[in-house]
């Protein structure tokens, strides 16, 4: 008996080393492979989490910066399961001022599949030729209309930055670098857009300078597709940044083209230029060396800036290929509490006063705009079409679909699931061949989601969906479209003729077709 007994006693313990063994064993979850058995309880508190929250603590859409609701739909997206929900919104809508409602049209010559996989094969290219405006030799039309935000390696880790580049060869998107270099993690088969910050990290020399022959050298030995020069970001516009020297590894260090373990200084401004006329200056200097597109990448924030842009364009010839604009709502690795939360202006308000400058120039044909800042679900995606968007950028969803659980600890270097830290022993259980596939899942869910809620709307396109297809709601009294709210004239936020017209031929053949039951005999 007493052998039994301690037979018995030993199970708990038995069972426990088989879990442990299992999680260390396992590729599919890192944060298991970190943390083997306690882990089990993160996953055990999030299946019931919505019972918790509904009682206890916080609805399915309080949670910031992504609600609950949104990161299941990343998640679920990004493992293929099922991702719809049941039961109608839970969302606030009529109590939620600037609530966007997509409008539907009930007779369309465009007519949606179904399925719940449906359309996530079609073909969604921009509705620009990127770089063709101002004939840069290697323009290009691409593929996606999302795309992978900046993202550098450094803020994160070797497995993630591999994980996306992976991912995004899978789905025919592209990866934007980020300001810390080309990385050997960024050459896993995925097209880049290369960006260049104030440290000019990648292409710079011995003393922190910018160096031409480098930058050449670098582009011309990677599948970079376009050059991102950036001026600021959302979260932390006109704020530098700072690379402790404890996380300088030798990987990083060849990336950016500093010494090991030496604290890296990102200044707040460019040494290249100083203003609009030397800006664009430097803009045409790189276009015509390396023949690729040149954008920009900003926050919006004071006037003065883009009444410059529109007017050198509008009058010297000279100008960017491509604006992406960064809203304030953005995410970064780490920044100033003040800068997070109110400077800069969110991506609605930002982006419609710029394209609006460029409208009223008649200059928007010549530029491509991208979106970037929460653009990476559905609604808000469709919202920033409205307004003029022909692509949108996603970061932290990016990082959701390749582990993140928003633990908001990215500033600490203690990320749980190994995505956005330097930490060995957290980086070691992020499998990128695994995650790869779930960043393409997502990406391609969200390209479905845009072409349905788009035929809904009556186009086979997100880019032809107007400002008058959207409404924001002021609660339950009254909804005004985005053309209204934002003072767009008629014409504003689509594409032009010519570019709607080769666009539709690129599609015609491709376009997913559905259709309603066969006409009864009286209609044959």
């Amino acid at each position: 008996m007493k052998w039994i007994r301690a037979s018995l006693s030993a199970l708990p313990l038995l069972a426990t080393g088989g879990v442990a063994a299992f999680d260390v064993l396992q590729r599919k979850h890192a944060l298991l492979w970190n943390f083997p058995v306690i882990g089990h309880f993160r996953y055990l508190l999030e299946s019931i989490g919505p019972e918790l929250r509904q009682y206890i603590v916080t609805s399915n859409d309080e949670e910031r910066p992504f609600s609950r609701d949104q990161r299941r739909w990343v998640y679920a997206s990004s493992k293929m399961e099922n991702n719809y929900f049941g039961f109608g919104t839970d969302n606030d809508l009529e109590h939620t001022a600037g609530y966007p409602i997509i409008k539907q049209r009930t007779f369309s010559s465009v007519v949606p599949p179904s399925g719940i996989h449906a359309g996530e094969e079609v073909w969604l290219p921009s509705a620009k030729v990127l770089g063709a405006a101002r004939g840069r030799a290697k323009a290009f039309r691409p593929n996606s209309v999302v795309n992978v935000s900046a993202m550098s390696y450094g803020s994160l880790s070797a497995q993630a930055v591999e994980a996306i580049n992976r991912g995004v060869a899978i789905c025919d998107a592209v990866q934007n670098t980020g300001e810390g270099g080309l990385s050997r993690h960024h050459r896993q088969g995925g097209d880049l857009v290369f960006q260049i910050g104030t440290a000019y990290f990648g292409c710079r020399d011995e003393q922190g300078r910018f160096d031409l022959a480098r930058l050449k050298e670098l582009v011309a030995g990677a599948p970079v597709r376009a050059i991102e020069i950036k001026l600021s970001q959302g979260a932390k516009p006109g704020l530098g940044g700072v690379l402790p020297g404890v996380k300088v590894t030798p990987a990083i260090a060849e990336a950016r083209g500093v010494p090991v373990g030496q604290t890296c200084i990102s200044p707040s401004r460019h040494a290249e230029f100083s203003d609009v006329d030397s800006m664009l200056d430097w803009v045409e200097l790189l276009a015509s060396e390396t023949g690729l597109p040149v954008g920009i990448k900003s926050a919006v924030g004071a006037d003065r800036f883009w009444e410059n842009l529109v007017h050198e364009m509008a009058t010297s010839g000279r100008g960017v290929d491509f604006i992406t604009v960064d809203g304030g709502e953005g995410g970064t690795g780490a920044a100033p509490l003040t800068f997070s939360d109110s400077v800069s202006l969110p991506f609605r308000v930002g982006f419609a006063r710029v394209y609006s400058r460029f409208a009223r120039a008649g200059l928007t044909d010549r530029v491509t705009f991208v979106g970037s800042g929460k653009l990476g679900l559905p609604d808000n995606a469709m919202v920033a079409f409205a307004l003029g968007c022909d692509m949108v950028n996603v970061a932290r969803e990016a990082m959701l679909s390749v582990g993140c659980i928003q633990s908001q600890r990215c500033h600490t270097d203690r990320c749980p699931t190994g995505v956005a830290t330097q930490d060995p022993w957290l980086t070691r259980g992020l499998d990128p061949t695994l995650k790869s596939v779930r960043l393409a899942n997502y990406v391609r869910t969200l390209r479905r989601d845009l072409v349905k809620v788009s035929e809904a709307c009556g186009v086979y396109h997100p880019g032809l969906v107007t400002a008058d297809d959207i409404e924001l709601l002021d609660g339950t009294r009254s909804g005004r479209s985005i053309r209204e709210v934002y003072g767009y004239e008629p014409g504003w936020g689509v594409p032009s003729d010519a570019d709607r017209e080769a666009l539709h031929a690129l599609l015609s053949r491709t376009a997913p077709e559905g259709g309603g039951a066969p006409a009864s005999p009286a209609r044959v």
